[in-house]
């Protein structure tokens, strides 16, 4: 019902404020780019390095790393996801050879993710091609001024989304 064609008008308490023409078409664009663009980078990865697009994400970060390791609870936080799907991916990259898990030296109940050498490798050979990708599908499309306001926008919904209150309903610490 969100997409209701309704004009805007001070709605009733317990009533929805339906989005206006112009809200509705930035919406449903936003969704199409986003769905568009998603599944063009996962299927390049996949056809390129046997990945989907998260899991290079997570070797990403892990390369970012001090020493290329993260405790997993940090890695989720970073990654927006919850630690059950955190826990299955670094599974699955740990059966590639890519990413190997340590018990948290000072934590006994943490435990750390850490990029093999073969995993940096690995993320070595995906990345050109990964950034070309993200070049053609977005940066080339868009004048810097564009991808400046880009940048801007996407930090304000960004910063909308993870309040700091304690006991937020967020996916890294479910």
């Amino acid at each position: 019902m969100e997409y209701m064609d309704m004009a805007p008008t001070p709605s009733p308490a317990g009533e929805p404020r339906w989005l206006d023409g112009d809200e509705q078409r930035v919406w449903r664009a936003y969704l199409q780019a986003t769905t568009l663009l998603d599944d063009y980078l996962d299927r390049q990865l996949q056809r390129d390095a046997g990945m989907p697009h998260m899991y290079y994400g997570l070797l990403v970060q892990l390369s970012d790393a001090p020493r290329r390791r993260l405790r997993m609870t940090e890695l989720a936080k970073n990654m927006k996801i919850t630690r059950s799907r955190l826990s299955h991916a670094v599974a699955r990259l740990e059966k590639s050879g890519w990413v190997r898990r340590e018990d948290c030296p000072s934590d006994k109940r943490g435990q750390l993710a850490i990029l093999t050498d073969e995993g940096y490798e690995v993320l070595r050979g995906t990345a050109p091609g990964h950034v070309s990708a993200v070049r053609q599908a977005l940066f080339d499309r868009l004048t810097p001024e564009q991808q400046k306001s880009l940048g801007e926008i996407m930090t304000i919904v960004a910063e909308g989304l993870q309040p700091e209150e304690a006991g937020a309903d967020l996916p890294w610490l479910r």
